[in-house]
């Protein structure tokens, strides 16, 4: 009989931002929260991580609030610890405005979930519309799990960089795909000690 080879279970890309965040860190117990809990107001105390999931820093900066939301997020951090964002590049994507990336399909059989998104990018590429369709087998058919809309600013490296030492993080450093395990560049920002 031949060996079978093991395939690891995708990773949840939040996993991934702790999987950083713990790297840098070092072991032990460490409390993250994420970006929009800190937006509620919901750490009474300093944390060691903050975390934000792929679409937040764009949508926020499209609704003009990154800047808020950054200087929170540094408040909200014990001296050293971290931001840990992925935030997707789509500076070269504006000139061509794709109407969709590729559907992303995990699970397997009846547990199997499609993930689309539908580009509508404004005239100046600036900013896109965004809507996320989520499928779920139903009674041998699709049905639509979730469906959400939301309005997105295009944001360069350059422009992720900047508006991160604006709001006082140091140490700021960008992590290609390949060097984090998330689909998406990762930043990585220190509070001041």
């Amino acid at each position: 009989m031949a060996a079978q080879e093991v395939v690891p279970a995708p990773r949840e890309p939040e996993d991934v931002l702790g999987d950083v965040a713990r790297a840098v860190l070092g072991p032990g117990a460490h409390q993250v929260v994420d970006l929009l809990d800190v937006l509620e107001g919901v750490p009474r105390t300093e944390v060691d991580v903050v975390r934000a999931g792929d679409d937040l820093l764009p949508r926020l900066a499209h609704e003009n609030a990154l800047d808020r939301a950054l200087r929170l997020a540094r408040a909200a951090l014990r001296p050293g610890g971290l931001l840990v964002a992925a935030v997707p590049e789509l500076e070269r994507l504006r000139r061509l405005r794709p109407t969709a990336p590729p559907p992303r399909v995990s699970g397997r059989g009846e547990q199997r979930q499609v993930t689309v998104q539908l580009w509508d990018w404004d005239s100046d590429g600036d900013s896109y519309g965004l809507e996320v369709v989520q499928l779920v087998r139903g009674r041998g058919t699709w049905e639509v799990a979730t469906a959400v809309s939301t309005r997105h600013r295009v944001l360069t490296a350059e422009q992720v960089a900047d508006l991160l030492a604006d709001a006082g993080f140091v140490a700021v450093q960008r992590l290609a795909p390949a060097e984090s395990g998330h689909p998406l560049p990762v930043w990585v920002a220190v509070a001041p000690r």
